[in-house]
């Protein structure tokens, strides 16, 4: 069965909204060794864009496979 563009828009968003929640706290903790001082806000911002350009890739990524699935 098919995989509609909404579908696969919820899958991307569920999956980097997880990620995102991940970075952000990978963020607060390996960011000071490397001798980065940030505020939480500074995390959350940083999180929110890469999450922007996770969640096109996974998108275009997504549709990409299915359009390859659907000519096999």
């Amino acid at each position: 069965m098919k995989q509609s563009r909404i579908m696969s828009l919820v899958e991307a968003v569920a999956n980097v909204a997880v990620g995102f929640g991940v970075a952000v706290v990978t963020q607060i903790l390996i960011f000071p060794v490397f001798g980065l001082q940030t505020t939480l806000v500074q995390n959350l911002k940083m999180g929110a864009v890469f999450t922007v350009v996770s969640i096109a890739r996974s998108f275009a990524l997504r549709r990409l496979f299915e359009a390859i699935r659907l000519r096999c």
